[in-house]
């Protein structure tokens, strides 16, 4: 369970009570479970598709920019520490000036002045964070790197999922075009017995035609299954940050395939395996800190600065103990009226706040839901796939049979018409629920977090929230 579900509302009036979460999964068991395997497209048997799925999480472009971002948002929460520290920097300056003598008298002659000095020194400064602004800020700009990364976490697992997805679909078609082409074969040889009963008389020009016209819708499903093929190889070409041309793929057929068996667990324990959710809470904790940051704003601001140094009119004598010069002070600045710019910026603040914890109820939400609709599928795709398989069993039944009784002579060519219809459609279809089936699977996965786990303990959002 993340910590904000334990957190009473903050100082400012924030309800961050998160939603409840079930026992168990309606589709689920009332058991726990460990974290799924990380390297969970191995668990489907086939060695081209792991080897894809890694190879995507190594070289996909999306997750090339979320690492980018990564390295921004460290940097900004460099930035954003700075002022915790003193602000130290060197100077140095020499100068030179001649002045003309008209500037100082009216009559000649006139006699030019010169003037040159010679400076060497340090500056230090350091803000007194009595109230715990600048640690507030800097605390904003850890927790939103850490968000980032989180966040680079998410499109590891939806890309690593759209590449067993657009692999599935692959094959899927390859199985399909498999099938369309071995119905193209079946339909010719009817065709052929058809033509020949037709050259003796004991068929119709008719039934040639028929026979013809279902051969014909046949080989008109090739093409678009073929487009299918081409576009699937290449959307995971794309997914590897690949040329379509650089890229091969084997692939195979879906029937070689296993459906793993997957452990949902506890919906508590999904909470911590997700990283959107993980990234949710680590915004939401970052506009905490940025609140009371807002807040200390208001109260007073206390300065330290030192300068030390060399000084001299001639450059000879700067580098002597006489030329040494030092000076201190102690600055406090009160916020009295700032036409509305504070409240404002704690308006603003607050306001983001309260986006990002309906952001962060909304994650844990669409995760439990996710879960819900995955193992559904996955049971109801099973049952699919299953009635289908005996559909096709007994449509290859009947298509036999009404064969055998053509040859006899007992049947109509109507009759086989249908039969051979029933069958095509039978496997086409046994095919997709195949594919709806293994989808439904990686889709349980990809809700699962994909192995996913929280390398960190849950951020602390409650003791951002305090007002100074």
């Amino acid at each position: 369970m993340p910590l904000l579900g334990a957190c009473a509302p903050d100082k400012g009036g924030l309800d961050l009570a998160t939603p409840a979460v079930p026992a168990q999964f309606r589709a689920g068991s009332d058991k726990p479970a460990a974290p799924v395997d990380a390297l969970w497209a191995k668990a489907f048997g086939s060695p081209e598709l792991a080897r894809l799925v890694a190879q995507a999480a190594r070289d996909n472009l999306d997750i090339a920019a979320a690492a980018a971002r990564i390295e921004q948002a460290e940097a900004q929460a460099r930035i954003a520490a700075a002022g915790l520290l003193p602000q130290i920097s060197g100077t140095g300056d020499a100068s030179y000036a001649r002045t003309p003598g008209t500037t100082r008298s009216s009559h000649p002659p006139f006699h030019a002045s010169l003037s040159q000095s010679y400076a060497l020194g340090l500056s230090a400064s350091y803000a007194l964070d009595f109230w715990g602004k600048y640690r507030a800020t800097a605390q904003a700009g850890r927790l939103l790197a850490e968000a980032s990364r989180y966040d680079r976490d998410t499109v590891v697992l939806s890309t690593t999922a759209a590449v067993a997805n657009s692999y599935l679909a692959l094959l899927a078609a390859q199985d399909r075009l498999a099938i369309a082409r071995e119905n193209i074969a079946s339909a010719s040889e009817i065709l052929k017995a058809e033509q020949a009963r037709l050259a003796v008389g004991t068929a119709t020009a008719l039934d040639v035609a028929q026979q013809e016209s279902l051969l014909a819708q046949q080989r008109a499903a090739v093409p678009g299954l073929t487009l299918q093929l081409a576009q699937n190889r290449n959307l995971l070409a794309v997914l590897l940050g690949r040329t379509p041309e650089s890229v091969t793929v084997k692939g195979g057929s879906l029937r070689r395939l296993t459906v793993p068996r997957i452990r949902a667990g506890l919906p508590s324990q999904l909470l911590a395996r997700r990283p959107d959710i993980a990234a949710a809470e680590a915004a939401l904790a970052s506009s905490s800190a940025s609140v009371k940051a807002a807040r200390a704003a208001f109260l007073p601001d206390f300065q330290l600065t030192a300068q030390g140094g060399l000084a001299s009119m001639m450059l000879k004598n700067l580098l002597r103990p006489d030329a040494f010069a030092a000076s201190a002070a102690a600055a406090l600045t009160q916020p009295i009226f700032s036409g509305g710019q504070l409240e404002g910026q704690l308006g603003a603040a607050t306001g983001r706040q309260k986006e990002l914890l309906e952001d962060y109820r909304k994650a844990i939400i669409q995760a439990l839901a996710d879960v819900e609709n995955a193992l559904e599928a996955l049971r109801q795709t099973a049952a699919q796939e299953r009635s289908q398989a005996v559909v096709v069993a007994s449509a290859r039944r009947a298509s036999d049979i009404t064969k055998q009784r053509l040859k006899e002579g007992t049947i109509d060519i109507v009759t086989l018409l249908n039969t051979q219809q029933t069958l095509f459609q039978a496997q086409d279809q046994l095919a997709q629920a195949r594919l709806q089936h293994l989808q439904a699977a990686v889709a349980l996965y990809q809700a699962l977090g994909g192995g996913w786990t929280r390398a960190l303990p849950p951020l602390e959002v409650a003791g951002a929230e305090a007002a100074p």
